[in-house]
């Protein structure tokens, strides 16, 4: 009995010991985190040179006042195409996804925050010298359409999309809007903003429109991996209160006034395109 006993009290202190060395890791890796997006993403996101691994815009603006929330340091840094922000953010080299719509794929290997930090709109454009009747995605059918690698318009439209339509993938924003003003294809898929402001740089806003009404509206949310070394529950409930009040307090709105003005003001020429 009293063997007994001693094996059990042993493995009970082993247990706290490696529970205390957890948490005193936990408190190690977490002393900062790390943070990715879409840098092709105006005025959510982009880099002001090629060259620079720096993001601004309204998603910089959100994810610094959330830093300063939480008491802990966050970089925000461009680690290539979007496709490759996500590849991060799923295998744990990346923290944060500063900026995801909601899919059932993406929550396998990402929490979702909420509330959403902003919601955008994602459009048909097409070119205005050959415009099609569009009303409804059914109309999409026949066509051929291109977007970005791994981008996504809402559960409910990538499930249809998937089963019936013929959608190209390419690696970024700019040669999509170039495969369509070359009348490559017959409509590109992408959020509104961020492709007008690219149509803009392009020289391209003349050639292409965006059509009414919208594919989708999506939530904009802040996402952790889940192999990330600083996933656990009270840095992600510290990090949904300071959301919380964020969004009581206006600053998301804001944030998306600040950021736009930023992108109009701000010199393009040295802008990434792809």
């Amino acid at each position: 009995m009293r063997l007994h006993t001693h094996i059990v009290y042993c493995l009970l202190a082993v247990a706290f010991f490696n529970s205390n060395l957890s948490l005193a890791a936990d408190n190690a890796v977490c002393s900062e985190l790390t943070a990715s997006g879409n840098s092709e993403y105006p005025p959510f996101l982009w880099r002001e040179e090629s060259s620079s691994t720096l993001l601004n815009g309204v998603n910089r603006i959100i994810i610094d006042e959330l830093s300063r929330r939480i008491h802990i340091p966050i970089e925000l840094m461009h680690v290539g195409p979007w496709s490759r922000a996500q590849s991060e953010v799923k295998n744990g080299r990346v923290d944060l996804m500063a900026g995801a719509f909601y899919t059932t794929e993406r929550a396998d290997y990402m929490d979702y925050f909420t509330p959403v930090m902003l919601h955008t709109t994602s459009v048909v454009w097409q070119r205005k010298d050959k415009r099609f009747p569009f009303n409804k995605k059914e109309d999409l059918a026949g066509k051929w359409g291109v977007t970005v690698i791994n981008n996504s318009f809402g559960q409910e439209f990538d499930q249809y999309a998937q089963r019936n339509l013929n959608i190209l993938s390419v690696a970024s924003l700019s040669q999509a809007l170039r495969m369509l003003a070359a009348d490559r294809v017959d409509y590109v898929l992408y959020e509104k903003s961020p492709a007008y402001a690219y149509s803009v740089i392009l020289g391209l806003s003349d050639i292409i429109v965006a059509q009414q009404p919208f594919v989708s509206s999506e939530g904009l949310y802040l996402t952790m991996s889940k192999k990330s070394p600083c996933n656990n529950e009270d840095l992600k409930y510290r990090i949904a209160v300071a959301l919380q009040e964020m969004k009581q307090d206006g600053f998301m709105e804001q944030a998306l006034i600040d950021g736009e003005r930023l992108w109009e003001i701000s010199r393009h020429d040295g802008l990434s395109l792809q």
